[in-house]
């Protein structure tokens, strides 16, 4: 019989796969146990605060992604800039080696307009 899931499942077995995890590999690396995990994913127990941060922290993305309510559209209303996302999504895709290039380089930038704001 097929898992029915909701957006969070659906989410969730996407990063899974992404990240090539098993799927006892979340809730071990959150340190929570397989059954939870499922109940969670088809929506048949509540998701604590916690239980969202700890799973986000271990899948390397952030809490307010996991959830089922998420949605592109909530991340380009607080980005403001439809590009934004889309290249903050397309980064994500690079090898490891690019990532770390593009976040020293935005770090760099930012750091330098903090600078310039604080000497003003």
């Amino acid at each position: 019989m097929a898992e029915m899931l909701d957006g969070f499942g659906e989410r969730l077995r996407a990063l899974r796969k992404q990240k090539d995890i098993s799927q006892t590999g979340p809730g071990h690396l959150a340190g929570l146990r397989c059954t939870r995990i499922g109940h969670l994913k088809r929506g048949a127990s509540r998701r604590s605060g916690d239980t969202l941060k700890r799973l986000a922290d271990a899948l390397g993305v952030t809490s307010d992604y996991l959830p089922e309510d998420a949605t592109e559209d909530a991340a380009k209303t607080r980005f403001g800039d439809q590009d934004l996302p889309r290249q903050f999504q397309e980064a994500g895709h690079l090898p490891k080696g690019d990532k770390t290039v593009v976040k020293k380089l935005l770090d760099a930038f930012l750091t330098t307009k903090q600078l310039q704001t604080l000497a003003r």
